[in-house]
């Protein structure tokens, strides 16, 4: 007989769209044919096509190796599986300059919507009907390839809430509360609309740079395949691949909260642009994410800012004439897409952005809080992680989704109180010596705030969320 999942669609979109800590669902994807879209099949498929790669050196740094500092080859996937296994053939390759033991290869944020334009059949393997989103399919999802050691710096994203799919090898994931963002020292730099990145090497902190890092409350699982992880929003994560070849596929599910985070994201768009585009050319500092095609000039950011801000009164004109329709209880809520630049290769109109209720079929859709969230073996809790237990000891849920391992369900490591006076332009808990006048104040003469220095506190999240509310507030009046 078929297999009956866990949860109804209903069910899995209400946990979805309510949980506000990740989790991990078992048993709900056994029957999708995506599930055998390993590298070996999806190099067949591709027959020959090349794809980006990004490649990144295994030593761990105290700094994160963001995406500026990456090399990047295209290369086929038959390449890349070959130099994955340490085939000679591949010395002559587009891999060739890049030993095996020493680099990591990614080919990710791969729109399935782009690399199988030629095969939309492909498109229904990937069936996020079955949470709850009908009309969601391989279309409006990313594909993610990587070897071991691959890795994403840690990050949140702006919009939406995100499900991934672990197909091949396992990964591991390591999530922060959106209430450590404080803890995770946000910078904009590199600039990538709707990605807010962590100063902060996880896999190896600078402990004297970012004192902070150590009140953080890590949330550490290893997805293995055929399980479903949820990152709810604003949920930072870093992400590496642990075995020697990894697929997943993710999407990112909108939300009513988008509609102000666009505001927000239009807001630091154009303050970034501007100041950094200032800057002498010769300074040669890469700013800009390889992600983002260009700096935008200022007209256009301004023209992106009263798109974003009359769409969010659109939204929130329509939410009242929803909730005063005869019959309405007042608990619908309608998805919106997120209008991420980089969604925007797959149809999201670069001029504003659309909704997607009708577009794919979406009811509308309010969830109420979950009376008792049914954790069990199906969906399993992704718990907090004590940072004196080591990475290698990482939560991990077995694929069968029967059991759940944990170090330590511990808290914070405790916190570090400066008992001296902190200043803005010292990323340590004191300024040297040398550094200050007789009278305890900053040397003039002697410091060196930077660009980004500045802008790390004039588009750090906190500040740009007020500014976004005053605008608003300006706007309705």
């Amino acid at each position: 007989g078929e297999d009956v999942k866990p949860f109804t669609p209903g069910k899995a979109k209400e946990i979805v769209m309510s949980l506000q800590q990740p989790a991990v669902f078992c048993n709900m994807v056994g029957d999708w044919p995506a599930l055998h879209w390993n590298v070996k099949y999806l190099s067949a498929v591709l027959d020959g096509k090349t794809i980006q790669f990004r490649l990144g050196l295994k030593t761990v740094d105290l700094v994160p190796q963001f995406e500026t500092s990456c090399s990047y080859v295209k290369a086929t996937l038959e390449e890349f599986l070959a130099w994955s296994c340490g085939q000679p053939s591949c010395l002559s390759g587009p891999f060739g300059c890049y030993e095996y033991s020493k680099y990591w290869a990614y080919a990710d944020y791969k729109y399935i919507a782009r690399i199988f334009e030629d095969k939309p059949e492909i498109f229904q393997d990937i069936r996020w009907s079955d949470f709850g989103f009908p009309g969601r399919s391989g279309k409006e999802s990313t594909l993610w390839i990587g070897s071991e050691g691959a890795n994403t710096p840690c990050h949140l994203d702006s919009y939406g809430c995100n499900l991934v799919l672990q197909v091949q090898g396992r990964k591991r994931w390591h999530l922060f509360p959106p209430g450590d963002t404080s803890f995770l020292y946000p910078t904009r730099i590199p600039y990538e609309e709707s990605s807010i990145f962590s100063k902060v090497n996880i896999a190896n902190p600078d402990l004297k740079r970012f004192p902070e890092f150590r009140n953080t409350t890590a949330h550490v699982v290893t997805l293995s395949p055929g399980q479903v992880l949820l990152v709810p929003r604003h949920w930072w994560h870093y992400v590496e691949s642990i075995d020697p070849i990894t697929v997943s596929i993710n999407s990112w599910i909108e939300l009513d909260a988008d509609h102000e985070a666009r505001v927000e994201e239009a807001i630091t768009r154009m303050l970034v642009c501007a100041i950094k585009t200032a800057e002498n050319p010769s300074d040669g500092d890469l700013w800009l994410n390889p992600t983002e095609v260009e700096a935008t000039s200022h007209e256009i950011n301004l023209q992106y800012l009263n798109k974003a801000v009359s769409a969010y009164f659109e939204h929130q004109k329509a939410s009242v004439s929803e909730q005063a329709r005869p019959g309405s209880t007042g608990a619908e809520q309608r998805t919106s897409t997120s209008c991420k630049r980089k969604k925007r290769e797959v149809g999201c109109e670069p001029e504003g952005c659309r909704l997607l209720t009708h577009e794919f079929g979406f009811s509308t859709f309010k969830a109420e809080k979950l009376q008792k969230v049914p954790f069990g073996p199906h969906l399993i809790q992704v718990l907090p992680q004590s940072q004196e237990t080591s990475s290698m000891g990482a939560v991990a849920v077995e694929s069968d989704g029967r059991d759940l391992l944990h170090e330590n369900e511990g808290g914070h490591f405790g916190k570090l109180h400066c008992t001296r006076k902190q200043l803005v332009m010292s990323s340590d808990c004191e300024t040297p010596a040398h550094q200050m006048d007789s009278d305890g104040s900053p040397n003039a003469s002697q410091t060196a705030l930077s660009t980004n220095d500045l802008l790390d506190c004039l588009v750090n999240p906190h500040v740009i969320s007020l500014v976004a509310q005053l605008l608003l507030e300006r706007t309705r009046v």
